[in-house]
């Protein structure tokens, strides 16, 4: 595709770096700000379950089917330009998810269910701008720097996943409903984390706007191509070609675990956690993704290469999600812990397995990022990244409503598929660093 890790010309690569991470902190945490939100919202209009996993799934397959496009038009127009456009969406489609109840009330909750489905389709296409943000780090980084500053693009999703639940919490809390009845918008539970979120998406933009410099670098002048023809390029590209199928496959097996793992530590006799116990664990495995992959996978990198970096997390992330449902188990094996009566062998057992999978995640989602980039053209960054995005998008819509159907048959079926499905990301890693 080119020759891989011409590095584009700004003045301060290291502040803009900074400055694209920034973004996408606050655009991520805008995200997770309607995520504890987001079931709650769905029964609220009298609808089954199953709208909550549909609801997910539109988001993966609008952002699946925007992505090679906005890393096309990023290779072709500007990095800058798309991260604006895209963040102004999202701004959009915050918005009207928030407006959901309200057109409930007033046409019926078909209506407010069908706004919910459209707005989350919005702003899954404008999720696809992380394919944008990836490649304008590659652009103004040098190739032996790389993998610590994709790391903390990474990172910045771990810190977005950390604050933005609790921001969202509080501003679904009856105080903060009370507080807001005097404004002139509709204040409920429901539509106030969605105007967070919208809020968090206009200041990404306002720091886009005036903070964010656009690379001078070669552009693509190719021809306008389709998300098939740009898959069907990337998969006879050899170069490449692993790499869209890891990422597919890192992220079936990786969503279906997300979001089966609430409910198994609420059904677990060991656990039987509830929602605050569950976020609690989340936010521990975030700081511990936020420090993996905004502090270690730059050093790791530098000593032991990417390719050699990926194989090392693929292997530790198999082994986390097929010991993670045989925790309460495991803690069995441990001698008896002190402290407080809640800290049980089969919460340290747990800790220690998400730990791992924490980890493994986290080496190897910047490496593959990393390797993408190495083996794509200066012009040619924003598709390649766009191609590997899309293909973690359909995973995203693939892998959950298969660990949803597992996991009623077997609760532990969902944790070992996907460490199953992980094993030939190995094989394929492995090929990889045998190439290079």
């Amino acid at each position: 595709m080119g020759v891989p890790g011409a590095t584009a010309r700004i003045d301060r690569p290291r502040r803009a770096v900074a400055m694209m991470v920034f973004v996408v902190f606050l655009d991520l945490v805008g995200f997770g700000i309607v995520v504890p939100i987001l079931p709650y919202y769905v029964r609220s209009f009298g609808v089954g379950d199953v709208f909550i996993g549909l609801l997910a799934a539109t988001y993966s397959l609008t952002q699946f089917l925007a992505a090679p496009a906005l890393g096309r038009a990023s290779d072709r127009w500007g990095r800058r330009p798309v991260v604006t456009l895209s963040l102004a969406g999202s701004a959009v489609a915050w918005t009207v998810f928030g407006l959901g109840d309200a057109v409930g009330e007033v046409a019926g909750p078909a209506a407010g269910v069908a706004v919910l489905f459209g707005s989350r389709a919005l702003a899954g296409a404008m999720g696809g701008n992380i394919a944008a943000a990836q490649a304008y780090v590659a652009d103004v980084t040098p190739p032996e720097r790389r993998a610590g500053a994709l790391g903390l693009v990474g990172a910045s999703f771990s810190l977005g996943f950390i604050f933005g639940p609790a921001i969202g919490g509080a501003l679904a809390s009856e105080t903060a409903v009370r507080l807001a009845s005097s404004l002139p918008i509709p204040a409920t539970r429901f539509s106030l984390p969605a105007f967070g979120a919208a809020a968090m998406s206009l200041a990404a933009l306002a720091v886009t706007l005036v903070a964010l410099e656009e690379p001078s670098r070669r552009r693509s002048t190719g021809e306008r191509s389709s998300l098939v023809a740009d898959f069907a390029t990337a998969l006879r590209d050899t170069d490449l070609r692993g790499f869209v199928v890891a990422f597919f496959l890192v992220s079936v097996a990786f969503a279906g675990v997300q979001v089966m793992f609430i409910p198994f530590v609420a059904d677990t006799a060991a656990y039987r956690f509830d929602a605050s116990a569950a976020a609690l664990l989340l936010t521990y495995v975030g700081v511990l993704g936020a420090v993996n992959q905004g502090l270690l996978v730059g050093r790791l990198a530098k000593r032991f290469g990417s390719a050699r970096l990926a194989v090392v997390g693929a292997a530790l992330l198999a082994v986390a999600l097929a010991a993670l449902p045989f925790a309460p188990a495991l803690g069995g094996f441990l001698p008896p812990v002190g402290g407080p009566a809640w800290v049980t062998r089969e919460l340290v057992a747990l800790l220690a397995v998400l730990a791992v999978l924490s980890a493994g995640n986290g080496l190897l989602n910047p490496s593959l990022a990393t390797l993408v980039s190495s083996n794509a053209s200066a012009e040619t960054q924003g598709t390649a990244f766009g191609v590997t995005q899309g293909a973690g998008s359909l995973g995203r819509t693939v892998g959950p409503p298969v660990a949803a159907a597992l996991y009623a048959v077997a609760d532990w079926s969902p944790f070992v598929l996907g460490s199953v499905v992980v094993l030939p990301v190995i094989g394929l890693l492995i090929e990889a660093v045998r190439r290079r």
